[in-house]
């Protein structure tokens, strides 16, 4: 495994290869990560992982500053899971100026996440395309973890007519069907307990409507109800068309179900995909 920290050193290295399998991380990998490092594994060519924390997306310093650095311990983990090229530059090699031209996602970026995390999808867009530009792969890898980040990639690669296929990584959830997230370490022993409840909320949404339960209102309001009587702090919980977001339809068979919800001071997300004849 070559790992790469400045970007001319990385297009030497990448200029002869003919496919090229991208999987960008901010690093303190779980095997969530992992999981998308051998979905990309499974095609053959050059797989390439990024490790760079995002300022542009950290809506506090503080944020950013918090957020896990644990490159040595990842660089292990992608070398073991047969990475070809790690590239993990610093900030003033992705931002050697300050960062005057940003993309404009559209209105998709503005709900759910967008509502509560300003200018996220716009920190993250501008620099994905950036990776994308640099790296120029023929297929990139996200998580359905992240599914309105999932959603938005696939609509920047179309919208600016990028020859990138984007392919998409289930969620890894532990044994309690918690998801995997690196914000996970941040819960005490009690609050790691009871964050399950957000994936069992939504699992009740779900087997509720592939039952032949059409009240989504309802659903939905039960499910941020039964949060708050725990003590959480609910940011939305809602269901939608999967390709669109849109607010779902009774006539749609293909769903999602979305949850952001505070326990303590960490931020909790997860989703659940939907299928059923309503």
């Amino acid at each position: 495994m070559e790992i790469i920290t400045d970007i001319p050193s990385l297009r030497l290295r990448l200029k002869s290869e003919h496919y090229v399998v991208f999987v960008p991380t901010m690093g303190n990998l779980h095997e969530g990560h992992l999981s998308l490092i051998q979905i990309a594994k499974q095609k053959s060519g050059c797989l390439v992982s990024s490790i760079f924390v995002n300022r542009l997306q950290f809506g506090q310093t503080s944020d950013f500053d918090q957020y896990p650095r644990t490159l040595k311990e990842d660089l292990k983990s992608l070398e073991k899971n047969g990475v070809d090229v790690v590239f993990a530059p610093t900030e003033e090699d992705i931002y050697p100026v300050h960062q005057e031209f940003i993309i404009e996602p559209p209105p998709l970026a503005n709900i759910l996440e967008g509502e509560f995390r300003p200018r996220f999808f716009s920190g993250v867009a501008t620099l994905v395309l950036k990776l994308f530009n640099l790296v120029q792969p023929q297929l990139a890898i996200f998580g359905k973890k992240d599914y309105q980040q999932l959603c938005i990639m696939r609509e920047m690669t179309r919208q600016l007519n990028l020859s990138i296929e984007i392919g998409e990584g289930e969620t890894v959830r532990a044994s309690d069907g918690l998801a995997l997230s690196s914000r996970n370490r941040f819960l005490n022993k009690e609050e790691r307990a009871e964050a399950v409840c957000l994936f069992q909320v939504l699992s009740k949404i779900k087997l509720e409507i592939e039952a032949g339960n059409k009240n989504f209102e309802k659903l939905q309001n039960d499910a941020r109800e039964t949060l708050i009587s725990r003590g959480w702090d609910v940011d939305y919980i809602a269901l939608r068309q999967r390709n669109t977001l849109a607010p779902a339809q009774v006539n749609n068979g293909a769903l999602v179900v979305l949850g952001a919800a505070k326990l303590g001071e960490t931020r909790l997300i997860d989703n659940l995909e939907i299928s059923a004849e309503i």
